[in-house]
């Protein structure tokens, strides 16, 4: 933990752990790795003294022992189990600590200075954002906003689907069956219509499919013909569509680059890829052999068509980012079932010896899946995002009518708990493994929910706001008082390093699962403790702190999550 980075959070602790253990095993400080113990009774750390004790020729349990009786750190308590050395911080400095550093406008915050690129959401044009895209956009907004509280440079870019073989299928299904007046009703909604038909009519009719090869290398010509204006008539009418679903989900863009923008790069990356000798013509088509790295399919560039492909198109954006950005890490997040072509994209680039395709990185998640099996545009089997978040907020508003009716601004807090409720429901979930999307579990407001998050927020607000609370400094009556606490100011101190976790691991579950517990131990701290009429007008300041730091670190991780904090509920 040594570093120059401001310290926050049980991290103050574990810096002078760290640098006390190093000291007596002499070692660097950098070579100390605590951990949480197996029971949250033995501390709040552990150190496993196996590799250590191979150099003392001892065995682990040994080592701890000697260790245990020979460190003395100040408010800290050390103990051995086994091969383990635990540390146990002083209740009183725990609460003062911990109090003082989540009460900074920035808790948690580094200063980490690099430049890193998420991609995300990434919808296809002409068709509707659906409950499959909701992973990518939440997962992706969540690390974007993860990685800037840490300091880094975030880049934030959708990289539409506006490109491909799709639209010449499409194009052909809008010049047979289009329907003006269906696509001023319900733009959408209507594109999605033609695009089933034609996968629909596709196997009957032969003369579709050579229809739609002829359209696409229309559409890649480059000129300004019929096909390019009916694509561009379908690209803006899905970019309204897609902006109304990231307002709603607070989500904004840096960068709206289709693959379209990289229309002109793909002849000098093809001219690129022949420079540097890994191509190779196949059955009239331009391959990358990606045999020697271990991956037996190939790497399609240029169909024997000569149309470009995903990869070709993945491929130019990868290398116009590296010259633009010189990032220090691109995060594609994108479904687990595009791997391959995630590996071959690198593998291509490193053929290329461009060495900076070690930077690069697939973040795969897995699927969403109807009860009835995975989600597919081409049957229209979805599930539309915008209804997943109407039918929350109809929910949430329900639930206050019946709770709490003379609610002020009913909707716009409906509206809020609408949405914490889908975008925690996702977030939860570990990132890689898929998930059954169940209307009575996605809007659930009970349980380990945005909407118990969101309670307990609201109820820490409700709180302050009756006492007028105004922040004062810690006395040490307060402290004395907080320190009986500590499953609280333990879990909040641990949020830092939780934050780091996640960007770690690319995994905001490990956020999620951090502010359950946060909460939780919230929840029980003013069950045990009163806080209004507390028996003394010092007492009930120090207890009102303990709401005001509880509501504060909450609001920051849901802020984080893309989880609403409404004051009322």
């Amino acid at each position: 933990m040594s570093t120059s980075q401001p310290l926050h959070g049980l991290d103050i602790f574990s810096d002078i752990i760290e640098k006390a253990v190093a000291e007596a095993l002499e070692v660097h400080p950098e070579e100390i790795k605590l951990e949480r113990p197996r029971q949250e009774s033995f501390g709040e750390f552990a150190l496993p003294c196996f590799r250590f004790a191979k150099k003392y020729n001892i065995s682990p349990p040994e080592l701890a022992q000697q260790l245990t009786e020979s460190l003395n750190i100040n408010e800290i308590t050390t103990s051995n189990v086994g091969p383990f050395l635990n540390f146990q911080i002083n209740q009183k400095a725990l609460a003062k600590k911990i109090i003082e550093s989540a009460q900074q406008p920035k808790y948690g915050s580094a200063q980490e200075g690099k430049t890193t690129i998420v991609e995300f959401s990434s919808p296809n044009i002409a068709k509707p954002m659906h409950v499959g895209h909701m992973r990518t956009t939440v997962i992706g907004a969540a690390l974007s906003r993860i990685f800037s509280h840490l300091g880094h440079n975030v880049k934030k870019i959708n990289h539409l689907g506006d490109w491909g073989s799709q639209f010449g299928k499409l194009v052909t299904a809008w010049n047979r069956w289009g329907d003006e007046k269906k696509i001023s009703d319900s733009p959408i909604n209507h594109l999605l219509e033609l695009y089933v038909k034609y996968h629909n009519e596709e196997d009957g009719d032969p003369t579709l499919k050579d229809e739609a090869k002829k359209i696409f290398k229309e559409l890649e010509s480059g000129e300004n013909n019929k096909t390019r204006e009916t694509w561009k008539r379908f690209t803006e009418l899905s970019l309204i569509e897609f902006q109304r679903i990231y307002k709603i989900f607070d989500i904004e863009f840096d960068y709206l680059r289709g693959e379209s923008w990289y229309e002109s790069d793909l002849e000098n990356l093809i001219t690129w890829l022949k420079e540097k000798n890994v191509t190779t013509i196949s059955e009239g088509a331009l391959i990358v052999d990606l045999n020697p790295e271990g991956i037996k399919t190939p790497a399609l560039i240029k169909t024997a068509h000569n149309t470009t492909l995903y990869i070709t198109r993945d491929l130019a954006a990868a290398k116009s980012r590296w010259e633009e950005f010189k990032f220090d890490q691109s995060l594609y997040v994108v479904g687990a079932e595009q791997t391959l072509h995630f590996q071959q994209l690198i593998a291509v680039l490193k053929k290329c010896k461009v060495g900076w395709e070690s930077k690069m990185e697939h973040v795969p998640f897995g699927l969403i899946r109807l009860n009835e099996g995975k989600l597919s545009t081409r049957q229209g089997r979805v599930i539309t995002l915008y209804e997943v978040i109407e039918k929350a907020i109809g929910l949430a508003k329900t639930s206050i009518k019946a709770k709490n009716p003379s609610l002020e601004n009913q909707e716009d807090v409906a509206k809020q708990i609408g949405v914490g409720a889908v975008v925690f429901h996702d977030l939860k979930h570990q990132r890689q493994k898929n998930v059954i999307f169940n209307w009575d579990e996605v809007l659930s407001f009970e349980g380990d929910t945005g909407p118990y998050l969101q309670y307990t927020h609201a109820r820490c607000c409700s709180i302050l706001r009756k006492s007028n609370f105004q922040p004062s400094k810690l006395s040490e009556a307060d402290i004395e008082d907080l320190a009986k606490n500590s499953e609280l100011w333990v879990a909040i101190g641990r949020l830092p390093n939780n934050l780091k976790e996640a960007a770690e691991k690319r995994e905001p579950m490990i956020l999620a699962h951090a502010l359950l517990k946060i909460a939780a131990a919230g929840n029980g701290f003013y069950r045990d403790n009163k806080v209004i009429g507390a028996g003394s007008e010092k007492l009930e300041k120090s207890r009102l702190l303990a709401i005001d730091t509880l509501r504060k670190t909450l609001e920051l991780g849901m802020q984080l999550l893309g989880v609403p904090a409404p004051k009322q509920m």
